[in-house]
């Protein structure tokens, strides 16, 4: 989803040499092929979208694989493209990087500044190795590696496996199946009371396309105050699960009941970036949550999805 939103908007920018690998080509969890591919291509600038991602149910299934897989990935890229020269690199975190009770919305300095959420600590923790592995490399090797936190994305080419999905594409999922099995109710986790903020992939193609293009003096200049690379894409407002989910099941067109698992865990009670630093630059989101919401359910609804 991500991936294709960027080369998109990259396109749309007039980047023409535009160097993919798909997962079946290029391995990133093997290092050796990593360094080969660096070693085989030109490269002038890494954007690094590829991670292992999931919700609530698959981060405490799968701990151990989000934690080995995304340092893994981080490692190999980061420090390969250092080894090619390559001076220029993207990195995408997640939200998650924040503490479990920062203060809301949650600036870039709140990073490290209390307990992670439990149910996504190692992905969260790998995250963050990432954005200090630019850091460092930055100091160390005068780079220019920087890293930016997109809030919760969601849109065309979205996950829809209730095993493994994020929470709006999961909502969709199990509207769209009740609508169209005729069920009576649908039952979600938690309260409902958890707040979440959303943007749409192609708005953060959008940022990441604005802060490629900018003068890089400029750029690192921001960065300054606090010291880290590292800047937050959001919407800017954010929404109860509750919301959400009744506004997708107005979209969608299911007509029953909402049943909320109380047992199930919320997850943080509220993610809501600051995205100050990056509207000061310039940059602001285009597409409603309605809207994006009404793009991506069209999209799942013709048959174009990944479950």
């Amino acid at each position: 989803m991500v991936g294709s939103a960027i080369m998109n908007r990259l396109r749309r920018l007039g980047f023409a040499n535009l160097v993919t690998r798909s997962h079946a080509d290029l391995d990133l969890l093997d290092q050796q092929a990593v360094r080969a591919f660096f070693q085989q291509e030109q490269i002038d600038c890494v954007i690094l979208a590829a991670a292992r991602v999931g919700g609530i149910l698959a981060n405490a299934t799968f701990p151990a694989d989000f934690i080995y897989q995304n340092l893994a990935i981080q490692n190999n890229v980061i420090h390969e493209a250092w080894q090619a020269g390559v001076q220029n690199l993207l990195f995408l975190g997640s939200s998650c990087i924040y503490p479990k009770l920062a203060s809301q919305p949650m600036k870039e300095e709140y990073l490290l500044t209390g307990p992670l959420e439990p149910t996504n600590e190692p992905y969260a923790i790998a995250k963050i190795a990432g954005i200090k592995m630019c850091e460092a490399y930055n100091r160390q090797y005068n780079t220019s590696y920087f890293a930016v936190m997109p809030t919760n994305l969601y849109g065309p080419g979205d996950h829809y496996g209730l095993q493994n999905s994020h929470v709006l594409p999961a909502l969709i999922r199990k509207m769209h199946d009740a609508k169209m099995g005729g069920q009576k109710e649908v039952v979600l986790w938690g309260t409902g009371t958890a707040r979440r903020e959303f943007l749409h992939c192609n708005d953060l193609a959008a940022a990441i396309g604005f802060l490629l293009s900018m003068d890089r003096d400029t750029l690192f200049s921001s960065f300054a105050a606090h010291g880290t690379p590292l800047i937050n894409i959001g919407y800017g407002k954010d929404i109860t699960i509750q919301e959400l989910a009744h506004k997708i099941r107005r979209i969608t067109g299911f007509t029953g009941e909402i049943i909320w698992d109380k047992t199930k865990p919320d997850g943080t009670p509220q993610k809501l970036l600051d995205v100050s630093r990056i509207k000061a630059l310039g940059w602001q989101p285009a597409i409603s949550l309605s809207d994006g919401i009404h793009d991506t359910y069209l999209n799942y609804s013709t048959g174009m999805v990944e479950v």
